[in-house]
């Protein structure tokens, strides 16, 4: 078995990380836009061939540089994953940041601080870190960088956001110093929840194009919903396309890394908040000529732990002490990563006692194993109301017919056991536990005994016996569901619209 090494990742399987073109001694440093939705899934785009969306933007970018089809998010959670991205840290390295919607402690490091010290100007527009409270934290400004987001314009429906998001990049761009590198977080508030109900069907979508995942029921309510989804994937996409027009436009496209990703996978039952597939994987594609070569496709193991290396990297910035990721920019005799970790403590007011539900998995090319240390809880929230999941039709659906789909609604609102095991190349929807399978039983316990050391070496708390993630604060807006518990600390569902 291959040794742990690169920070805690595991080597030893293949060697050259993906090699993307000749290191030329640059000139200048690259600008850096990191473009980034919010519960934008895999293969939602038209690079990956998925029908009834239209990504020009991301394609532009695949296309001129490099489409990753193996890319997984640190947590399937808006505000732990997101903090990972900037601290390069896997959820249970960093405290309260690594659950959802509580505080970012300051004494974290993050990579837009480290670009400004280096001379960049930086900025975020849209949604940066988030949901959460980083001044509780002890933070003086947004730990994505400071915000542009004054512009609004007039929203095509109900679920998109009012931002101006190229607008307020142009903004950005003006207030620059001359001939100083900049980095810019795009973050879209798209195609989170809620959607405009129709919206994409009387956009011309159709519903025999909607791409229905195997563990949601095939019918029209379910596709009309990933319909209103994908048109709101396209809405950012479309400010992507005009942020690239604009470089394009002063000359600087081929001096800018850029980086688009997604930051959960697709708000549906049984993806978003859940260590399953379509929880995890998310698109991603890199531009940048000087080191980027166009039209090639890498199927490496890209986590988003790994995005703050990365742009380091490219900026000629080092990495701080406890950064786990490793820059995707490297060259060939690299190490490459076999396997990415992912975990998940609390979401939502979901639980008795606002309990998270803890788990923790390792995925490799081929298998994703699973460790959820609470099995007696409900994954997806108590059955109160199964507030982990968003509201949504076809959560509302599946519970109205719960008994003429008792799989499939047992995979996203059901008990889980304490271990999973998945063959993803043949189980996507992740409908097929293999654990405790004796033909399985080999990979079990060898990726078993791999997840469990990285988190032993980590020091994560939960692997420990540490009950520490219940004490965390969830810092956001709550109101009181009806029909649910209105004692303090059981049943506060939280509400922000586009959290």
């Amino acid at each position: 078995m291959a040794g742990l090494s690169r920070r805690g990742f595991l080597t030893g399987v293949s060697a050259g990380l993906l090699t993307f073109g000749t290191r030329a001694a640059s000139p200048k440093r690259p600008n850096i836009l990191f473009a980034i939705a919010d519960d934008w899934g895999y293969p939602y785009a038209s690079a990956y061939g998925a029908a009834g969306i239209s990504t020009p933007g991301f394609d532009r970018v695949a296309s001129e540089g490099c489409l990753f089809t193996n890319a997984f998010v640190s947590a399937p959670q808006c505000s732990p994953n997101r903090a990972s991205i900037l601290t390069s840290r896997n959820i249970w390295q960093n405290e309260e940041a690594g659950t959802h919607a509580s505080i970012f402690p300051n004494k974290l490091k993050v990579f837009p601080d480290l670009l400004e010290q280096a001379g960049y100007h930086i900025g975020c527009g849209g949604k940066g870190w988030g949901p959460g409270d980083w001044e509780k934290g002890g933070r003086k400004r947004p730990p994505a960088g400071p915000e542009y987001r004054k512009l609004k314009l007039q929203k095509p429906t109900k679920g998109v956001s009012d931002e101006d998001y190229a607008g307020n990049f142009a903004q950005f761009l003006e207030a620059r110093a001359d001939g100083a590198p900049f980095y810019y977080w795009y973050g879209g508030r798209e195609p989170h929840r809620v959607y405009e109900p129709g919206s994409g069907r009387r956009a011309g979508k159709k519903i025999e194009d909607a791409r229905v995942p195997p563990f949601l029921p095939d019918n029209p309510t379910v596709r009309e919903d990933i319909l209103d989804y994908l048109l709101e994937a396209e809405w950012f996409d479309r400010h992507l396309g005009l942020m690239l027009d604009r470089l394009d436009q002063i000359g600087e496209l081929d001096t800018t890394l850029v980086v688009v990703t997604g930051d959960t996978g697709i708000s549906f039952p049984g993806a978003k908040a859940n260590l399953y597939e379509y929880g995890i994987h998310v698109p991603l594609a890199a531009r940048w000529p000087e080191r980027v070569a166009p039209g090639k496709t890498s199927e490496d193991l890209i986590s988003c732990a790994d995005l703050a290396p990365t742009f380091l990297d490219a900026a000629g910035v080092g990495l701080e002490p406890g950064m786990v990721g490793r820059s995707f920019l490297e060259g060939a005799g690299s190490e490459k990563a076999d396997f990415i970790v992912t975990g998940r403590e609390r979401h939502s007011h979901a639980r008795y006692d606002d309990l998270g539900y803890p788990s923790r998995a390792i995925r490799t090319s081929q298998h994703l194993y699973i460790r959820n240390f609470k099995p007696d809880r409900w994954p997806a929230g108590d059955p109160e109301g199964y507030y982990d999941i968003d509201d949504s039709p076809t959560k509302t659906y599946m519970l109205e017919h719960r008994d003429e789909m008792p799989k499939l609604f047992a995979h996203s609102f059901g008990k889980r056991p304490e271990e999973e095991l998945f063959d993803v190349r043949a189980d996507p929807g992740c409908l097929d536990n293999l654990a405790g399978k004796p033909e399985h039983a080999e990979i079990e316990a060898q990726l078993s005994k791999r997840l469990m050391k990285l988190l032993e070496d980590q020091q994560d708390p939960r692997a420990r016996g540490s009950e520490i993630f219940e004490s965390y604060p969830r810092m956001s807006k709550m109101r009181l569901e009806l029909g649910g518990f209105a004692e303090e600390g059981k049943y506060n569902r939280t509400y922000t619209e586009k959290e």
